[in-house]
C-alpha cells in the first residue's frame, strides 16, 4: 500500500468482472487509500459479479444508465452523500458495439446500432462530464479518465465501428478538458491501453490473433490490466496534476513501433 489516493474519493464506471481493468482500477484505488463507489448499468449489474468487489472494497454500488441524464445525475448526488462531499477522480470504462456483437461487417453497418454504441461508448463520457460540471461534483485538481484503444488512431478491420467510438472518446477528453481546466482545474485523459484480455475484449473477432500479435510487436509485451490500473491510480494522484487533455499510451511500446524482430522471425517461420 502506498496511500497515494489517501483521503481521496471516487467513482468507478464499468467493473463487470475480475477481468475487468475498472474492477482492478477499483481495487489498487482502495489499496492506495481511497473510498469510492462502484457503478454500472442495471443490465450489467445483473449479469456481472459486482457485489464480490464492492464487499471486497467495502463500498457501495449505485446503478446508473450513463447514456441517462437523469441516471448520472441521481449517481453524482447518491456519489456525494456517500462519500461525504464532491468526488477527486472518476474513471470511465465503458464501451460498447451493436454491430460487433450481431457480427455486421464494417461495409455493411446498421446505423441504429452505431449511434447505440456512440451513445453508450463516447457520448455518455460527454454526459456525465458536463452533469458533472454542472453539479460541481469534482473537486479542483481532480481526475477523470477513460479507456480507450489505439484503433481511434489506425486502422484494426475487426475493431469495426468502436474505431469511431474511440475517437469521438479521446476528443472529448481534449474538447472538455480545456473547459474544465479552465473553470475548476479538473484535468481530463484517456489511456490508450494494450489489448487486454477482458470479458468485452474477448469478444471482438481474431482477438486471440491480435493479443499475440501485439505481444511480439510491443518490446515490454502487452500491458495487463493490473498494470493499467496502477497508471490510473498515478493519473488520480497529485503526482500528475498537471496532466491533462492527453491520450497516453500504456500498451508496451506498441503505438511507437512499426515492425519488430519477433514479428519479422513469425513470418519467416511461415
Amino acid at each position: 500500500m502506498n496511500n497515494l489516493l489517501k483521503g481521496k474519493k471516487g467513482i468507478i464506471f464499468g467493473a463487470l468482472d475480475e477481468k475487468s481493468i475498472a474492477w482492478k482500477v477499483a481495487e489498487e484505488s482502495v489499496k492506495n487509500g481511497a473510498n469510492i463507489v462502484l457503478t454500472n448499468a442495471p443490465t450489467a449489474l445483473r449479469l456481472g459479479s459486482i457485489n464480490k468487489l464492492a464487499e471486497k472494497c467495502k463500498c457501495e454500488i449505485i446503478p446508473a444508465d450513463a447514456t441517462k441524464i437523469e441516471d448520472l445525475e441521481n449517481l453524482l448526488d447518491k456519489a456525494m452523500s456517500i462519500l461525504s462531499g464532491k468526488v477527486d477522480f472518476i474513471l470511465h470504462s465503458i464501451g460498447m458495439s451493436l454491430n460487433v456483437r450481431k457480427k455486421r461487417h464494417y461495409t455493411d453497418l446498421n446505423y441504429d446500432y452505431l449511434i447505440r454504441g456512440f451513445d453508450i461508448s463516447a457520448l455518455s463520457f460527454h454526459k456525465l462530464l458536463q452533469t458533472a460540471m454542472k453539479k460541481d461534483a469534482i473537486n479542483d485538481w481532480g481526475s477523470v479518465l477513460a479507456l480507450s484503444y489505439i484503433a481511434a488512431q489506425k486502422t484494426f478491420p475487426s475493431y469495426n465501428d468502436m474505431a469511431e467510438n474511440k475517437s469521438f472518446l479521446e476528443s472529448i477528453a481534449r474538447s472538455f478538458g480545456y473547459h474544465y481546466g479552465k473553470n475548476k482545474k479538473v484535468r481530463i485523459n484517456t489511456i490508450s491501453q494494450s489489448p487486454t484480455m477482458t470479458t468485452a475484449g474477448s469478444g471482438v473477432k481474431g482477438f486471440d490473433t491480435f493479443f499475440n500479435y501485439a505481444e511480439k510487436m510491443s518490446p515490454l509485451g502487452n500491458a495487463d490490466s493490473l498494470n493499467c490500473a496502477k497508471y490510473c491510480v498515478m493519473l488520480f494522484s497529485d503526482y500528475t496534476k498537471m496532466v491533462t487533455m492527453q491520450n497516453l499510451y500504456h500498451d508496451g511500446g506498441f503505438s511507437s513501433m512499426g515492425i519488430s524482430d519477433d514479428v519479422i522471425d513469425s513470418l519467416k517461420d511461415n
